[in-house]
C-alpha cells in the first residue's frame, strides 16, 4: 500500500520520527494585526471644523472630550504658525530703509520661538530691471518668499543700494541673521542658468541658524559644501567698499 506522506496520522508521525519521512512543513504564521492608530494619527489631517464634527459623533463622553482637547491643540498650533508666517512676499525697499528693514529686522526673534536671540532670516536681493539673470532670479525669489513666509525677502536696485555698484555683480544676495551677514552671493546665475531648487538650497541658511547643516532630505544634492562652492570668486569686502564709497550716509549699514 502506498504511503501518503501528506496525511496527518500516527503512522506517518512514527516514520517522521525515524527519518523515513521528511518533517511536516511548518504552518504559515499568522501575521500580527497592525497596531490601532492613535487618536492624533486619526485626526492629524483634519481641519478644526472637521474635528468638531468627529467629536459630535464620538461613542462616549470620554472620547468626545479627548477629540475636543485635540481640536483646541490644533487651533493653537495653527495660530502660532500664522503668527510666525509674517511675510510671504518680496518687499521693495529704498536705500534709507536698509537699516530698519534688513539689519534691524534680522535681530527680531519670532513670536513663540524657544531659542532666544535666534533672530529672523532676511534675504536682500540686489537687481537691475532688464537684466536677464536678475529677472530670472526675481521670479525665483517671489516663489521662495511665498514658500518660506518666516523668512523676510526684500529687493532693491543694485546701484540704489550701493552707489556705482557694477552690473556684473548682479544679481546679488545678502543673507542676514541677528544683525550680521551670514552669507553673500554675487552674480548668482550670471555665469549659467540656475534652477529654483539650487537657489532655495542656497538661501536655506537664512531659515536656519548658521551652525546648522542644510537638510539633505529637503534639498537632495545641495549641501552646505555645494553652497560654499557657488560663492567662490565673490568679492570679499562688499560691505567695507560700500562704506568707503559713501561714508556720509550713516543709515546705510551694509
Amino acid at each position: 500500500m502506498a504511503i501518503n506522506a501528506d496525511e496527518d496520522t500516527e503512522f506517518n508521525d512514527a516514520l517522521r520520527k525515524h527519518g523515513i519521512l521528511p518533517p511536516k512543513p511548518e504552518a504559515p504564521r499568522t501575521p500580527s494585526p497592525p497596531l490601532s492608530p492613535t487618536l492624533e494619527e486619526l485626526l492629524q489631517d483634519f481641519e478644526p471644523d472637521q474635528i468638531r464634527e468627529r467629536a459630535e459623533e464620538a461613542r462616549n463622553d470620554d472620547e468626545a472630550r479627548a477629540i475636543e482637547a485635540y481640536r483646541r491643540k490644533r487651533i493653537a498650533e495653527i495660530q502660532q504658525e500664522q503668527r510666525r508666517a509674517r511675510f510671504g512676499r518680496v518687499y521693495p525697499i529704498g536705500r534709507d530703509d536698509y537699516t530698519r528693514e534688513v539689519t534691524e529686522a534680522s535681530k527680531i526673534d519670532e513670536e513663540g520661538e524657544e531659542m532666544v536671540n535666534k533672530g529672523t532670516g532676511v534675504v536682500c536681493f540686489l537687481y537691475k530691471d532688464g537684466h536677464v539673470p536678475s529677472e530670472r532670479a526675481f521670479n525665483y525669489i517671489r516663489t521662495l518668499a511665498s514658500r518660506h513666509p518666516r523668512t523676510k525677502f526684500v529687493s532693491i536696485v543694485g546701484d540704489k543700494c550701493i552707489p556705482n555698484y557694477p552690473d556684473r555683480h548682479l544679481p546679488t544676495f545678502f543673507i542676514y541673521r541677528k544683525g550680521e551677514i551670514v552669507n553673500q552671493q554675487v552674480a548668482w546665475g550670471a555665469d549659467r542658468e540656475r534652477g529654483l531648487e539650487e537657489l532655495e538650497a542656497l538661501l536655506n541658511v537664512a531659515e536656519n541658524d548658521e551652525d546648522n547643516d542644510l537638510s539633505d532630505d529637503a534639498y537632495g544634492e545641495f549641501s552646505r559644501s555645494s553652497v560654499a562652492k557657488a560663492n567662490i570668486g565673490a568679492p570679499k569686502n562688499i560691505r567695507d567698499s560700500a562704506r568707503e564709497n559713501d561714508d556720509s550716509d550713516s543709515d546705510f549699514d551694509l
